[in-house]
């Protein structure tokens, strides 16, 4: 994966090739995978809104849920883009969408990430 856009507080957009090593025995991208795409990408997103507010921080995801909307498939270019939907001095709640490169949304995810500070 690799971050394409992180330019905005609170808000990035990671990109990656899904290649066979990320497939199920059914030949599509495992669902478990498109999860940690987008835990990435949320958590990411949580600790730019930390900095902009002048922190350095850690975000732990607490919780999470991930909904699968399509299939991925294998050789797609899935493009995941999460926001902080609201965040406070503790803790930042995050929504992320995943969409493969035909632009259909194969994944929705939503998590809340704990802060803790860096010294």
């Amino acid at each position: 994966m690799t971050c394409v856009d992180k330019s905005e507080p609170g808000r990035t957009v990671w990109r990656m090739r899904a290649d066979e090593r990320f497939a199920n025995p059914a030949g599509i991208v495992q669902g478990g995978f498109l999860g940690a795409m987008a835990d990435s990408a949320m958590g990411s997103a949580a600790v730019t809104h930390a900095v902009a507010a002048g922190r350095r921080v850690v975000a732990a995801n607490v919780e999470m849920k991930t909904s699968f909307l399509a299939a991925a498939r294998v050789g797609s270019v899935l493009e995941c883009t999460a926001r902080i939907v609201s965040g406070g001095r503790r803790v930042a709640f995050a929504e992320a969408e995943v969409v493969d490169d035909g632009g259909r949304v194969v994944a929705r995810a939503s998590s809340t990430y704990l802060f803790t500070d860096r010294t």
